[in-house]
């Protein structure tokens, strides 16, 4: 039982890793920006909605991996998984409230980013697809 918990540990750490960094940085690339879209709701919905039972910011996933240490013996303090990984990565504790801010705020320009473009992508490729409906209901 040992070893499972061993791997999903390393497992949290990598998908949760690239699932941040996948939305702050998704937005930016046409292939990927309607799954950044979709992972950023995702993250919003476990923050917002799920935050009002849970706490705000609430993260599914960081509960999850969370459980996966308490199993391990790790009694992790940190309120907030960015924090928890920036201290693992760096070994410096950084202001916690300094952290949550500026997580808050890179989700805000990635949601706000992912939005337009996946706006402006749809309404650039719209034209094209209102002609083969349109071709298609004649």
């Amino acid at each position: 039982m040992f070893m499972w918990y061993a791997f999903l540990n390393v497992f949290f750490f990598v998908f949760h890793t690239i699932f941040t960094l996948f939305n702050l940085a998704g937005w930016l690339f046409r292939k990927t920006r309607r799954w950044n879209l979709i992972t950023l709701l995702l993250t919003a919905f476990s923050w917002f909605v799920l935050g009002i039972w849970f706490g705000w910011g609430y993260c599914f996933c960081t509960d999850w991996h969370w459980k996966v240490r308490e199993h391990l013996g790790f009694h992790d303090q940190q309120r907030s998984y960015i924090h928890f990984l920036l201290l693992k990565l760096t070994g410096i504790d950084f202001n916690e409230t300094l952290v949550e801010n500026v997580t808050l705020i890179g989700f805000l320009i990635s949601l706000v980013g992912s939005i337009w473009l996946n706006l402006n992508d749809r309404r650039k490729s719209g034209k094209r697809q209102y002609g083969e409906w349109y071709r298609f209901l004649k």
